[in-house]
C-alpha cells in the first residue's frame, strides 16, 4: 500500500475501497447544482480532489459499470490518466450514449480511479524486430484459422 497525499474541497468522503479486494475507488461529482446531460451530449464534472502521486505512479479515471450498463453513461478518454507531477483538480468527462437524458447530482458516484505503478520506456533503435509466432498480425487475426 502506497500513501497519497489529498486535499478534499468537497463535502463528500474520501474515495475509498467498497470491498477488501477492490482495485478501484469511487469519485463523487461535486456540483452545485444537478447537471441533465443529454443524448449524445459530454460535460466536465467536478469532484473537488486534488492529489500529488509518488514518483513511478498514476491514477487512472474509467467508467463504472453500473452506470455504464443501466444508463449508457461512459467516460472519454478513458482511461483518463492522471500523472504524478499533476495538482489540479481531478474532473470527469461524462459522455451519456443512450437515448435519455441523464440526470447528474451532486454526491453521484460517477467514475472510479485505480492507482498504478508504471515504467518510463527508452528507445532503443533498431533495424529488425525479433520474429514471434503472430508476426505483424493484429486487428483480430488470432481469432482465424
Amino acid at each position: 500500500m502506497i500513501t497519497v497525499k489529498i486535499i478534499n474541497r468537497s463535502h463528500h468522503p474520501l474515495p475509498a475501497y467498497e470491498t477488501p479486494l477492490s482495485a478501484g475507488m469511487d469519485l463523487r461529482a461535486y456540483l452545485d447544482a444537478p447537471v441533465i446531460l443529454q443524448p449524445g451530449e459530454r460535460t466536465l464534472i467536478s469532484t473537488g480532489l486534488y492529489i500529488a502521486l509518488p514518483p513511478g505512479y498514476e491514477a487512472q479515471i474509467r467508467p463504472r459499470s453500473g452506470l455504464a450498463i443501466k444508463h449508457g453513461i461512459t467516460l472519454l478518454n478513458s482511461p483518463g490518466t492522471i500523472d504524478a507531477d499533476y495538482r489540479g483538480e481531478i474532473k470527469i468527462i461524462l459522455a451519456n450514449l443512450s437515448q435519455e437524458p441523464f440526470t447528474v447530482n451532486d454526491g453521484d458516484r460517477i467514475a472510479q480511479m485505480v492507482i498504478a505503478r508504471f515504467e518510463q520506456a527508452a528507445w532503443q533503435p533498431v533495424d529488425r524486430l525479433d520474429e514471434t509466432q503472430r508476426g505483424e498480425g493484429g486487428f483480430g487475426s488470432t481469432g482465424k484459422k
